[in-house]
């Protein structure tokens, strides 16, 4: 198998579903001549022509209402966000119009929002969000955050058959620094299904994402020390996998929940108050949340590192809890 980055499986996945059906079509700004902000659509212009990649004029309300349409009419369209920042422009047409369409009138909207995200690229306040907690309370919408080579072909391509909107966000920061060897032959990762990343027995850190390989990293620490952390890699963010969280919980009592958006009403509040209405009785210590503080994402690089959670912050909170 030929080993192939994050951002190359995106690609793929995009590629074979045109390929495989003919009612998938991308959109956004830049991703025809340009092949994308971040090249994801290169050389797709070429292959299947204007119809079915369309650049469009700088209207994310616009072209995501477009979206909304075709899918209605039937067709299974890809909008790319050049930045996930700027999703905030169509939120009204995913939040007010998509999320709710199988609930007003029963009607299928196959829409998959490509969305950027995730800093440590030195991009500032307006290029390097994680979204994920502005759409987190939105009845109607999937979330999907893959953070392997696998997982981003897999998910995106289980994202373009499903039949509601779904927000796959991909972080930036993993696009050409992480590669693996995938299977040539067809696959989906199912949506709603979290994965053990590294398996343990003492302390467990549920994260998603760029977090993934703080926590790993962090979890190497550790096991020099005699601990052993389980990491789980949620991937969907909605729905949850309730069963995932609540089995880890029982096996090691102790939880960190870990996440790049800022802290204050993010996923990890969510995730926090299940594990304390579900599994009370199991848990030998408080839930600690690390995420980044209520701020905007800084420019300058020292503090963008202040505001991103680093392996260190993951090791205190651990051996934290480990004292209880």
């Amino acid at each position: 198998m030929k080993e192939i980055t994050y951002l190359e499986a995106i690609k793929q996945a995009m590629d074979e579903e045109m390929t495989r059906d003919p009612g998938v079509f991308i959109l956004g700004e830049d991703v025809g001549i340009f092949g994308g902000a971040f090249r994801a659509t290169e050389g797709f212009l070429e292959k299947y022509g204007t119809w079915r990649v369309i650049d469009t004029p700088l209207s994310e309300s616009g072209f995501t209402g477009a979206a909304i349409g075709a899918a209605l009419a039937g067709m299974r369209p890809i909008v790319e966000m050049q930045f996930a920042d700027f999703i905030t422009c169509s939120f009204d047409q995913l939040v007010t119009v998509a999320a709710k369409n199988h609930y007003r009138w029963g009607a299928a909207t196959p829409i998959v929002v490509r969305a950027p995200c995730g800093g440590n690229i030195h991009g500032g306040p307006f290029h390097s969000q994680c979204i994920e907690g502005y759409f987190f309370n939105v009845p109607g919408l999937k979330i999907v955050f893959p953070s392997t080579v696998y997982d981003a072909k897999g998910l995106l391509k289980a994202a373009i058959r499903d039949n509601d909107p779904v927000i796959y966000c991909e972080h930036k920061y993993l696009y050409r620094r992480i590669k693996d060897s995938i299977p040539e032959e067809d696959y989906v990762v199912p949506i709603g299904r979290a994965r053990v990343a590294l398996e343990g027995n003492d302390v467990s850190v549920i994260t998603y994402g760029a977090m993934v390989y703080t926590a790993l990293e962090a979890a190497q620490k550790l096991k020099e020390q005699g601990c052993s952390v389980e990491v789980i890699d949620l991937r969907t963010l909605l729905p949850l996998d309730n069963k995932s969280l609540f089995d880890t919980v029982k096996k090691t009592n102790k939880v960190v929940v870990l996440h790049e958006q800022t802290k204050t009403g993010g996923v990890g509040a969510e995730v926090s108050a299940l594990i304390n209405e579900y599994c009370f009785d199991y848990l030998d210590g408080p839930i600690i949340r690390i995420a980044a503080p209520d701020t905007p994402v800084p420019y300058s690089p020292p503090l963008e590192e202040a505001f991103i959670p680093q392996v260190k912050d993951v090791v205190s909170a651990v051996e934290k809890l480990m004292r209880y």
